[in-house]
């Protein structure tokens, strides 16, 4: 079973977060369901993060994984009945948490963008800030600048 960052997603957004064993339990459950081989949870999952489709969040001192900035949260196939099936208590994450946890990563990835004269990346990043201010309360104007400055430098070298 191939899992998309949405699928993940849409796992998560059923209980608010989950940490990875609940995450792969999850997924393992509904594999079961549809029939299809459990899916490999770590190459999906950092292709899910790397897009921001899911981020970790601390709460209440345990690491969440929960649906992303980018996501289009969406079951998987087998994965209607998960919340009756894993004893797994919803959660709510708060969104102010959420985007302190996600200006960190995104940071760190145009820091990584602009060192590497990545200027299909930093355009990947640049939408992408425009997502977390509707998904969360934050303000992303100044990342914009920097994203904007550095691709106009690349524009000049090239």
């Amino acid at each position: 079973m191939d899992v998309s960052a949405d699928e993940l997603a849409g796992v998560l957004e059923l209980f608010g977060g989950l940490t990875r064993r609940e995450l792969e339990r999850a997924l393992s459950e509904a594999a079961a369901r549809s029939g299809a081989p459990e899916p490999e949870l770590g190459p999906a999952l950092a292709a899910a993060r790397r897009s921001f489709g899911v981020v970790v969040v601390t709460h209440d001192g345990t690491s969440l994984y929960v649906a992303g900035p980018t996501a289009f949260p969406t079951l998987p196939e087998g994965g209607e009945d998960l919340r009756h099936i894993l004893s797994v208590d919803p959660r709510d994450v708060e969104r102010a948490a959420a985007a302190d946890a996600v200006r960190g990563r995104y940071n760190r990835a145009v820091r990584a963008a602009i060192r590497a004269g990545d200027g299909d990346r930093l355009r990947e990043l640049l939408d992408t800030s425009y997502d977390v201010e509707a998904w969360a309360p934050a303000d992303f104007e100044d990342e914009r600048d920097r994203i904007e400055d550095a691709l106009a430098g690349l524009e000049e070298d090239g």
